[in-house]
């Protein structure tokens, strides 16, 4: 019997039912291609933010981190299309994730290390959640070949969260962090409720 999955270390402040498992399995093609589209759009904000640094040259630990989330997040892109393939199904040219995009208008663009607190926690939510909605698949998903790969993902995108999210405190010359942080909380579970339902990692449920 596998280990129960536990999001108890995870700072959101809404929690995904279970039947919403049930309603985004309904097209699991669906869930697989927008899931593709997750990591691949991760690894180019993680590629994004390594030339975010402030100053010319940024520090080892900045590259390190960046670099590791590209590389994981790639790594997850080609399991999951691979997936998506053997089972049937085709990767979209395109995917719409209103979720995120209601999230990143958030950010306080333009103005320096406030923009870039804000894309660092931004980035940590949206591992966050995919980390929680990961964990409420691999406990509840019926089809085991995706139970398994979402129980195999979760680590990995608990990690990305804890790594953004130590950068953000991190960020020298940055205030108001943990303010701005609680404040982004609020705003997350606001806008994942207000998402509309479907196949999709980050979609609302009924």
């Amino acid at each position: 019997m596998p280990k129960t999955i536990t999001t108890d270390d995870l700072p959101l402040l809404s929690t995904t039912p279970a039947r919403w498992v049930d309603q985004v399995m309904q097209q699991p093609l669906a869930l697989l291609n927008d899931h593709a589209h997750l990591e691949r759009k991760a690894a180019s904000n993680a590629l994004d933010l390594l030339n975010r640094w402030p100053e010319p040259s940024p520090p080892e630990n900045w590259v390190v981190a960046m670099t590791a989330i590209a590389r994981d997040e790639v790594e997850h892109l080609a399991i999951v299309t691979r997936l998506l393939a053997r089972r049937g199904g085709r990767l979209t040219r395109t995917n719409r994730n209103p979720y995120a995009a209601d999230l990143r208008a958030l950010v306080r663009r333009g103005r320096g290390l406030e923009e870039l607190v804000d894309r660092l926690m931004i980035s940590a939510l949206l591992e966050a959640r995919s980390c929680e909605r990961f964990a409420v698949l691999a406990e509840h998903c019926a089809d085991k070949e995706l139970a398994k790969l979402y129980r195999m993902l979760y680590a990995s995108e608990a990690g990305h969260y804890k790594m953004f999210i130590g950068l953000a405190r991190d960020l020298p010359g940055a205030k108001g962090i943990e303010p701005r942080w609680k404040q982004l909380l609020h705003e997350e579970a606001k806008i994942i409720k207000a998402q509309p339902p479907g196949p999709r990692m980050h979609s609302g449920f009924v």
